[in-house]
Formats: structure tokens, sequence, C-alpha cells
């Protein structure tokens, strides 16, 4: 008997797809409800289906803030501090080896979730959408699905399957679905591979950066909608992943100039901020913010899943304090001065000392970050490193350009690194500190091929233990027959 997988869009934003052979007369829309039939009847309409895909990927689960908690908490700057397995401890001591696990199982409906509106949609452009709007402003929108597509397969990728590195992205990924579903079917389906994967996610980058707008209408929506800038800043962590960095260089050059101080100088005019504070207060549209997640005092992340509530104590910000700083994370590292403005995001409360990058007040309404100006610069230090083997004297201006604007007494020069190694680990070490607490550790690490670090009571994973990568949900693989387990 056939397994039907049922990715149903839900009242998104007041949509409901009705039945083609409803009879209008027996079975009303209501009021309330855009039916299949008119949902892509107005520019209105549509573009509303389009913040509908914004909106659930910031959810909670995804990129709203639980995504980058579970990269963070995999690496070795964080300790656990309430044992509680709703807000991550299994994720923290490497044992989430359940396919039932509530973690194992949110994040990837919630991705399908996301995947399956995008797709809806993307289908429903094709068929009637364009028509309405033109073919440019189609196009548009359409960019912004596919982007939001490819950010979810890449986030299923950093946890479910087995980094690019293994096998030159030959093993197995997960179901690559790129046609809605609105109904039930049999949607069995085997894993594509982590090089599938990859490709439809780079496909779907490139779509939306020959698409999408140079820039948006204000500062808020440069932020908070993806523009021909979003993509490429994409694109550059995407072939970091893979370790593929001379298409890191080649991406990154679009937008980062070719001599300090460092800026795209088209599109938005995106630059590294003087103060590094400012780019985690309000109104966080600063133009060093690519992408971030936005919340405002009637739209909280939710219970127990912002950054704020996870990282902040309750004598800072009313927070639960689930995580601290570990005293042998990248804090002790003694050439992170004191006097680095960074530093001002580490504070000690009862002899702990927290990360306070998110400071709103409960409800914790801080803008979850995705990619800021800094992690492109980073990339393309890394990128232009690892791909000539030498002391890369642009890497290290590039490195200099990120440091220098929180630690102006910090210069690096080609003496300080006997070794084009000595560099890569010193640009590794700025990523630990410029992007402490924004979900990149644990992908980091996993595409390097480092082993989970041992942590207080938690043993080290290697790169070819079974706790590397998370097990498939167990929800897939009830209802796809076709779709294998870790």
């Amino acid at each position: 008997m056939k397994k039907n997988l049922l990715y149903i869009v839900l009242a998104a934003l007041g949509m409901q797809f009705a039945s083609c052979a409803k009879d209008e007369y027996l079975n009303p829309v209501p009021t309330n409800s855009i039916s299949a039939e008119t949902a892509f009847d107005s520019k209105d309409r549509i573009e509303g289906q389009v913040r509908a895909i914004y909106a659930s990927i910031k959810n909670a689960g995804m990129y709203g803030g639980r995504y980058q908690i579970f990269n963070d908490i995999r690496g070795e700057e964080f300790a656990n501090d309430r044992t509680n397995v709703v807000t991550g401890f299994d994720i923290w001591n490497y044992t989430p080896s359940n396919s039932s696990t509530n973690s194992v199982l949110n994040h990837w409906s919630r991705a399908y979730y996301v995947i399956n509106l995008a797709n809806v949609f993307i289908d429903g452009m094709a068929a009637k959408g364009t028509n309405v709007v033109g073919t440019t402003l189609s196009a548009n929108f359409v960019a912004e699905a596919r982007l939001l597509r490819a950010l979810s397969y890449y986030s299923l990728l950093q946890l479910y399957a087995r980094p690019y590195w293994d096998g030159n992205g030959s093993k197995p990924g997960v179901p690559l679905r790129l046609k809605g579903n609105t109904g039930s079917g049999d949607y069995a389906l085997a894993r594509a591979t982590v090089a599938e994967v990859y490709t439809q996610i780079l496909a779907d980058l490139t779509f939306a950066e020959q698409n999408l707008p140079l820039t948006n209408a204000s500062a808020l929506l440069n932020t908070t909608r993806a523009h021909r800038n979003t993509a490429i800043a994409l694109k550059t962590r995407v072939y970091l992943s893979m370790g593929k960095y001379a298409e890191v260089i080649t991406e990154a050059n679009k937008i980062v100039s070719a001599t300090a101080p460092f800026t795209a100088t088209t599109g938005v005019s995106h630059a590294l901020q003087a103060d590094y504070t400012n780019i985690f207060k309000a109104p966080y549209t600063t133009t060093e913010s690519i992408l971030s997640m936005p919340f405002a005092s009637n739209e909280t992340p939710g219970t127990q899943n912002q950054l704020g509530y996870y990282y902040g104590p309750s004598a800072f910000n009313g927070g639960n304090g689930e995580y601290s700083l570990l005293s042998t994370g990248i804090i002790s590292n003694t050439g992170w001065k004191a006097t680095d403005k960074r530093r001002s995001f580490v504070q000690v409360f009862s002899g702990k000392s927290y990360l306070t990058k998110y400071s709103v007040p409960s409800t914790f309404i801080d803008y979850a970050p995705v990619i800021r100006y800094a992690e492109v610069l980073l990339n393309l230090a890394e990128a232009r490193v690892r791909s000539t083997n030498t002391v890369d004297v642009q890497a290290i201006a590039l490195l200099n350009a990120v440091r220098g604007r929180s630690d102006a007494t910090t210069v690096f020069t080609v003496a300080d690194f006997a070794t084009s190694t000595a560099l890569a680990d010193q640009i590794m070490i700025e990523r630990r500190i410029e992007l402490l607490g924004e979900g990149l550790r644990g992908t980091d690490i996993t595409r390097l091929g480092l082993p989970l670090p041992a942590k207080p009571g938690v043993s080290a994973i290697p790169n070819t233990g079974q706790q590397y990568i998370w097990p498939i949900s167990s929800d897939e693989l009830l209802l796809n027959p076709l779709c294998k387990d870790n």
C-alpha cells in the first residue's frame, strides 16, 4: 500500500487551497480565505504569498533562532546550563540519535514546509501569476521563493547529510522536492545525493541573482527581503561549504572591492559598520546586515526559541541563560583583547560568562542574523588562502578589516604567518570571534572535517562517527518508503 507524504500548505496568510472540483454553492469559500482559483488573481495576493514564505522561514524552528542555535551549540563555545532536551541539551552533547527526537522532527518538517510553500508558489506563478503581474515582477517574486527554498535545503544538508568533502558529494543528501503538494498523492522519493542538492541550491541562488532587484525600496527591506547581493553572499557560503574555493572568490569579488575599505560597489552598498555593536541594535538595518529575520512586538519568535532567551541570563535581559560561554572556548583566546569592542558582548553574571549580543528583554525580539558582510569578507579571505596555499596579502587585508574595526591595536602582517596554514587558522579564530552566536560554528567544523569538539562531560565525535550528523526524521521514514535513514 502506498504511503502518502503530505506537505500541505496550511492557511498561510489566509490562503486556503480548495478542491478544483468544488461546487461553490455546496462548498462556498469562506470570506476570510482565498481559494486556489483566486490565489494568483492580483499582485497583492501574489505578494502576500511571498511574505508567507518569509514568515515561515523565520519561524523559530528555522532561521528565526533555533537553526542558528543548533549550529552554535554543536561547537566548543557554549556550556549547557539547564540539561533540558527541549532547549537543545541533546544537540549540545551529540545525542540526537533517535529519529523521533523533537529537534530532528521539527527542523525537518519546518524546512520542508517552507520548501513546499515555495514550490506551490512557483507552480502557481507559472500557471497563472506571471500573466497577472508581468514577466519582470514575476521573476522577482519567484527569485525570492527560490532563494528561500535554497536556504531551507542548505539547512537540511548541514544537519542531516554527510559533508561535501566525504565522497565529493556522493553520499545521500535529502529528498529533492521541486513540485508543490496541495493534496494527497504518492510522494515516495529517494534521497538525492549531497551534490545533487547543492546543485539545486546553486541553481536557485543563481536564478535569484539574475532576477532579484539590485536594491529594495528601503534599508528595512534591504535587510529583510532578498536582493541581488543577498544571493551572491549566500553563494559564497554555499561554495565554502563545498570546499570550492575558486568559486567562493569569483562570487565574493562581485560584491567586495579589491582593496580596503572593502565595500560592495554594485547593488546595496554593503560595508562593515564602524561600531560592531550597532549591528545588533534597533533598527538592525545597517548595510552590513545582508539578510536578517525581523521581529516586532506583536510577532515574537515563540517561547523557548529566541536567541536572547537562550544566551541571555535573567539578570541581563530576563532570559533563561540556557547556555553560558565555556571558559575554554573562544573567550579564552589571548589574542582577543579586552579592549576589542566585541568583548563588550561577553559579560559575567553570577560567576559565568554569557553572550549578550541579543539584548532585547522578554519577549526577546532581536532580529535573527542570517548573513552579514563581515562573513563574506572572511569567506573570501579563507578561500584565497586555501586555494593558493600561500600567505595571501589580500586575505591578510580582509582579516585586518574585520579585526581592525573592533580592535585597532591589532594589525596582522605577512611576517606573523610562517605558513598558509597559520593564516587559515587565524581566519578561523576570527570567524569564531566575529560570528559568535550567529549559527556558523557547527557548519565550519563539519565542512572542514574536524571532530565535533569535546566539552565538559562530553566526548569528541570523530568525523566518521554516527553522531556527526543527525538521523532522518522518523515521520519521513514512516511516510516515505524510499527514504533511508543515516
